[in-house]
């Protein structure tokens, strides 16, 4: 199973990105979960300091920007 994490603090990029991961990840048939990660501190320890941040298994896949759905099934 995918972990899905996003970066972020809630604003509407957030929820955005949000709604790409998870049709992205229905459309590529793959087992998920979505977590939200809203504490600053948490978002700062995975180094990102610009939100909307996109993580997948721990691992920072993007940073300040909203992926859209290919973008993010090219990355699972």
């Amino acid at each position: 199973m995918k972990k899905i994490q996003i970066l972020g603090t809630g604003c509407a990029k957030c929820m955005k990105l949000t709604e790409n991961a998870e049709k992205a990840a229905k459309e590529a048939g793959i087992e998920f979960e979505i977590q939200k990660v809203q504490n600053i501190k948490d978002i700062m320890n995975y180094g990102v300091m610009m939100t909307p941040g996109l993580a997948i298994d721990g691992e920072v896949k993007a940073v300040g920007k909203v992926l859209s759905v290919e973008e993010i099934k090219k990355l699972l």
